[in-house]
């Protein structure tokens, strides 16, 4: 059972400012809580009577049996499913010039809505990319709807917040620094490298101006058939699983430098 401080505590567990101060995050759902269970700490789990006796070692600090009523009070989710778990949140690693240099790494500027950062950090984990560059604005990958997006990724790629002009100044001129831009070169035509940095940007805005001229290798998903009257543009997270696809279909082929 809940106390009235527990269920204010899962409450609080929405807000950015309480959870970086208190170095957790919210998961909730079999699925996720169970991917991320074997990596992170988890310092509290609440769950359903039937859900406790399907899992019955469970790994956390402190669990605690709770109602279906009570389950609704503390879940962010419309609708609830089975557990909620509080885990620790990992510790912020430093990302170098090494790192890019050697392999291709994801750069997210200005990325605001939830659920594309969530399934951008899915996208990473799927195609193996394992470090994914935040601009200091982009939206928080431990906020519970990006969780919940991530479906357990977010173990797997290691996230960085950061100034994203100071980081793409250090780093040396001849790595490869990809963005997507309507004056781009095609994609499926252009041989890709398998380091280096893609840049993805804001999901009404694209790559803000500063940072714009970082980028020396400009890409064009172009739309089907070329010069039709077509949609304005692409969801963020999805020119990001096309980007994706086509380094990796190049570097499975051989094609890429």
């Amino acid at each position: 059972m809940l106390t009235k401080n527990q269920i204010k505590y899962f409450t609080a567990l929405s807000k950015k400012k309480f959870r970086d101060e208190a170095g957790v995050f919210l998961a909730e759902g079999a699925k996720v809580v169970g991917d991320i269970l074997p990596y992170f700490r988890c310092r509290m789990l609440c769950a359903t009577k039937d859900y406790l006796a399907q899992h019955p070692q469970l790994q956390a600090d402190e669990v605690v049996e709770i109602t279906e009523a009570e389950l609704m009070k503390c879940s962010q989710l419309k609708t609830p499913r089975d557990v909620v778990a509080v885990f620790e949140k990992p510790a912020a690693q430093a990302i170098d010039a090494a790192t890019v240099s050697n392999e291709l790494c994801l750069m997210l500027d200005g990325v605001q809505d939830p659920g594309n950062l969530g399934t951008i950090i899915r996208l990473a984990d799927w195609f193996g990319i394992h470090h994914v560059v935040c601009s200091e604005d982009t939206a928080d990958a431990f906020a519970p709807k990006v969780i919940q997006a991530t479906m357990g990724a977010i173990t797997r790629v290691a996230i960085h917040y950061t100034n994203l002009t100071a980081f793409l100044a250090e780093l040396p001129t001849d790595v490869p620094i990809y963005g997507t831009f309507l004056e781009g070169d095609n994609i499926y035509e252009k041989a890709l490298t398998p380091n280096g940095v893609l840049i993805m940007g804001n999901e009404g805005k694209g790559i803000r101006p500063e940072t714009q001229p970082f980028v020396n290798q400009k890409l064009f998903i172009p739309p089907h058939p070329l010069g039709c009257e077509t949609s304005e543009s692409l969801n963020v997270a999805i020119a990001t699983a096309i980007c994706c696809a086509e380094f990796r279909r190049q570097l499975h082929c051989g094609k890429a430098h």
